[in-house]
């Protein structure tokens, strides 16, 4: 539910600034390997092998692949793109 409220503010934020140039795009990321990610599996919050199994492509997501995806949101190689949530999950959401 609160991604698609993300969706939704995408949207409406990009109608509302794109006249005055500005571009509104929202990244909406699956299970990424981050220090919080690792503290839930040290403390036994979650399982990495059951997690892998939600991602069609079968791993979790990596900082890097993430932080590449918004560099090239924010290039001019995207600058006709707004109004856009763009998935980065491995897959999760096409299941």
């Amino acid at each position: 539910a609160s991604k698609h409220a993300v969706i939704g503010l995408t949207k409406s934020a990009a109608a509302e600034y794109g006249k005055a140039g500005i571009r509104i795009n929202a990244v909406c990321p699956g299970v990424i390997r981050t220090a919080m990610y690792q503290r839930m599996i040290d403390q036994g919050l979650a399982d990495e092998h059951s997690i892998r199994r939600l991602h069609p492509i079968g791993r979790i997501g990596e900082v890097e692949e993430i932080a590449g995806a918004v560099l090239w949101m924010c290039s001019e190689q995207a600058a006709f793109m707004t109004g856009h949530s763009m998935t980065i999950d491995g897959g999760m959401t096409a299941i």
